[in-house]
Order: structure tokens, then C-alpha cells, then sequence
């Protein structure tokens, strides 16, 4: 059945498009999303006053959707503060400082540690333990801020969260909906992600060392999200060292508890969070003796005021791309057609529609369809779209199927899972106090590169 696309898919188009075209020239696009929601809601109820009230209401819902992610970035500016003001900071490091001595070295520990961590745990809580002690040390290395959230989000947001070896909530979805075992998927996707893994990161990292041997990318004019304050004389040396060794157990505790718990996602990055407020609460009595309840506070707040600052320009955007899923019906109404699986699907299936079959082009359309929606930041919004059509396209040409949902599963995660939409990737981008932009227009060309050479390499293997 061919899917029925309304003036409201076309509009939401026109404005992906546009934002992206913004986006590239550099230009801000806030006002761009702010118009594209405000003509969704007039098309969809026509009614001037919904649509205005829509734009606020659009707004509440990005923010409810990203709370989490404000909060766990805002709680470890909070505690890197005083690890920082009190001087822990420079003896954990001390020992990272050893090994990664310059930028190339920086780059690719950082990133394949990310990567590892993230196989069991997801990037969101990888981010947060590794960000406040790696990150100093790769700047000190020499590799800019942007290269580090580079690293970090290109292999975990993307090798790790594509391929989704060992929680495998990705294949499962991906699996089901092609009905087929999540063990084919897994054996197909192994060499995708390979190759997408190893074009983007290598491709990354040469356009990264081009750029700072042209000064385009200047490592002195990165910094650390808190303010690089001088550390202060607040702790012996005894007491840094023990916090310097107390600190990395709390956080390794949390790693054995994520594990014997099982607990992934939101849960593992609420463990992650807490146990950062802790911290910061111990520290700030210690380091501040009789102003410490106060001190506590104030870094709290000043954790906030970061967190709420760098998310500011991304919830217009967020809120316009969530409209192309479930948030439509919870922000505008049930305005789509009944048919509809959100906006972002209803254009995958229409791109699945309209193509003959080949396994080239069964190729080609499936990274088409992950692409495409992959542009609601979620990443798994739409891969069980992906393991459908892949379902569809390998009956039809008689095989493929399980290269064909591995190539959607793979290409939906990078774009959607936090390499190239904005949003998706603010946890990397806050944490090394870079700009979400700067880092999706920074990853555009490798990430392209990489699709390009893993669509071509499941041509051959269908």
C-alpha cells in the first residue's frame, strides 16, 4: 500500500532543508524552526491560536525530552568545578598525562576507550564518566575541545550505539521487524560497522590534523566548559590524592552495579548522575569546611546556568524535529492521516514505495530510509521501519535480508543517534563546551564518506 503523504509532510520537508541549508551557511536556525512548527499546526488545525500556543507547547515537550540529558551534563560542569577549584583535578589526571602526550594520541585513546564503555553501557553514561578527567588531559595533549567531542561521539554515539553488540536493544528492534534472529543481524552488521566505523574515524581525524595544521582549528582557543579556574588552596595534598583515588572507585562501583543490575540507558545515567551529586556534596563540605552547604549550592547553580545556557539554541530545533514522530500527536494532535507512523516513517515508506528493486538500489534506499528517519535525534525511532522494508526489498530480490536491516539499523543510529543532528549530540558537544553545531557540521563530511563506502560495501555482500 502506497503511503498517503499530506501538505504537512511536504511543509516539514521544505523545512529540513532549510535548516540544513542554515546550518551549512553557519547561519542560526532558530527562527527557521520556529516558523516550520508554527505552519505545521496552522496546516494541520487551522486555527491561529492553536498554532501560536503550539510553538510553546512544542517547546515544553523538547525540554521534557531532553531534561534528562540537561540534567547529567549540568550535575558534571557542577562537580568538574570543584574538582577543578580544589585541585583533584590535576592529580587525576597526572597519570592519563603520561600516555596520551600528543593530539594523535589523545584522539584515539579517548575514542576507543568511549567505544568500549559505551558497548555495555550506552555513550550517554561513557560521556559523563569519561568527559571531566579525559578531557583535560587531551587539551593539555594539544588536541582541541572539538576533536575530543569528536572522538567521543564518533565512536560512541556512533561505532558502539550502531552495531549494539552486547546490550542489543538495536538489533532486537531492527531483528523483529524483519523477522529475523537478532544473532543474523549482529553477524551482518560486523562488517558494516567495521567499515563505517574505520572510513568515518580515519576520514575524521585526517580533516581534523589538515584543519589545525592550517590554524582553522586552534587548540588554544578551546576550553574546558568551567572557566579554567585556577585551583585553589582549599585541600592538602593528602586529601587531593585520596579523592584522586576515591573518585575513580565511585564511578568504577558504578560500573560493576550497571553491570550486576543491568541497567542501561536512563537508569545507568541516573546511577551515573547521582553518584556525581554525591561527590560534588562530600567536596564541597570538605574543600569549604563552614561554607560548604553554601559552596554546594552555588556549584549547583552554576552546574544549571551551563546546562541551560548550551541547550537554550537546540530546543527550537529539537522541538521542530520531534514533531516528525510521536510528538506531533502529543504537541498539535492527531492531525496525520490514520495511516500514519509519524511523519519522518510516512517518508521512508514512501521512499521504499517508489524505488524498482535491485540490490543496489534495495542498498541505496535502505540507507535512504535510515537517513531519513533518523532525523528525529532518536536513532530508534525508525529502525524498525528499516527492518520492515528490509524484510520487503530481500524477499523481492531474494536474499539480503540481513545485510539490508543491518545497513538501515547502522545508517538510522549515525545520523539520528547523536553524530549529526544536533540535539542527539549535545552531550558530547556540552561536556568539551563546543558547539552541538559546530560539532554536527564538523562530522558531516566523514559521516557522509562512511555511509557512502558502507552502502557500497552491503552491495556486495546482499
Amino acid at each position: 500500500m502506497e503511503m498517503e503523504l499530506t501538505a504537512l509532510h511536504w511543509i516539514y520537508v521544505v523545512f529540513i532543508a532549510l535548516i540544513i541549508g542554515f546550518m551549512v551557511k553557519r547561519r542560526d536556525t532558530t527562527l527557521i524552526c520556529i516558523i516550520g512548527i508554527f505552519l505545521l499546526a496552522l496546516v494541520a488545525t487551522g486555527s491561529l491560536a492553536s498554532s501560536i500556543s503550539g510553538i510553546f507547547n512544542s517547546f515544553i515537550f523538547a525540554i521534557t525530552e531532553l531534561m534528562s540529558t540537561i540534567l547529567i551534563i549540568s550535575i558534571i560542569v557542577a562537580m568538574s568545578t570543584v574538582l577543578t577549584k580544589s585541585g583533584i583535578n590535576d592529580v587525576m589526571i597526572a597519570p592519563f598525562a603520561k600516555f596520551i602526550k600528543n593530539p594523535t594520541l589523545a584522539f584515539w585513546v579517548i575514542g576507543i576507550v568511549m567505544m568500549m564503555i559505551s558497548w555495555f553501557f550506552w555513550p550517554s553514561p561513557a560521556l559523563a564518566l569519561l568527559g571531566a578527567v579525559l578531557l583535560p588531559v587531551a587539551l593539555r595533549a594539544g588536541l582541541p575541545a572539538l576533536g575530543v567531542a569528536m572522538a567521543m561521539n564518533l565512536f560512541g554515539h556512533g561505532i558502539a550505539l550502531s552495531g549494539d553488540f552486547i546490550i542489543q536493544a538495536a538489533p532486537k528492534l531492527t531483528g523483529d521487524a524483519a523477522s529475523i534472529p537478532v544473532g543474523d543481524v549482529i553477524a551482518a552488521s560486523i562488517p558494516l560497522v567495521i567499515t563505517m566505523g574505520v572510513v568515518t574515524t580515519l576520514s575524521a581525524f585526517i580533516l581534523l590534523k589538515r584543519d589545525m595544521k592550517l590554524g582553522r582549528i586552534k587548540a588554544d582557543n578551546e576550553g574546558f566548559v568551567q572557566d579554567q579556574t585556577i585551583s585553589e588552596n582549599l585541600l592538602t595534598l593528602g586529601q587531593k590524592k585520596f579523592f584522586a583515588i576515591f573518585i575513580p572507585i565511585a564511578f568504577l562501583l558504578d560500573v560493576v552495579a550497571l553491570s550486576i543490575l543491568k541497567l542501561q540507558g536512563g537508569d545507568a545515567t541516573a546511577l551515573v548522575g547521582g553518584t556525581a551529586v554525591f561527590i560534588l556534596l562530600i567536596l564541597s563540605l570538605v574543600a569549604h569546611k563552614q561554607q560548604g552547604l553554601e559552596k554546594s549550592t552555588a556549584y549547583l547553580i552554576q552546574g544549571f546556568q551551563f546546562g541551560f545556557k548550551v541547550f537554550g539554541p537546540v530546543i527550537p530545533i529539537a522541538a521542530f524535529f520531534y514533531l516528525g514522530d510521536s510528538g506531533f500527536n502529543q504537541i498539535i494532535g492527531d492531525y496525520l492521516p490514520k495511516t500514519s507512523l509519524g511523519i519522518v516513517n510516512d517518508l521512508g515508506a514512501a521512499l521504499a514505495a517508489s524505488v524498482p528493486l535491485t540490490k543496489e538500489i534495495a542498498a541505496v534506499t535502505l540507507t535512504g530510509i535510515g537517513a531519513i528517519t533518523g532525523l528525529d535525534g532518536s536513532g530508534f525511532s525508525g529502525i524498525s521501519l528499516a527492518g520492515s522494508v528490509a524484510k520487503l526489498f530481500g524477499t523481492a530480490i531474494g536474499g539480503g535480508t540481513a545485510t539490508l536491516t543491518a545497513l538501515g539499523q547502522i545508517t538510522a543510529i549515525w545520523v539520528g543517534g547523536g553524530t549529526l543532528i544536533p540535539w542527539a549530540l549535545i552531550p558530547a558537544a556540552a561536556i568539551c563546551n563546543v558547539s552541538p553545531f559546530e560539532l554536527a557540521r564538523r562530522n558531516l563530511l566523514p559521516v557522509t564518506i562512511g555511509l557512502a563506502v558502507t552502502t557500497i560495501v552491503a552491495m556486495f555482500l546482499i
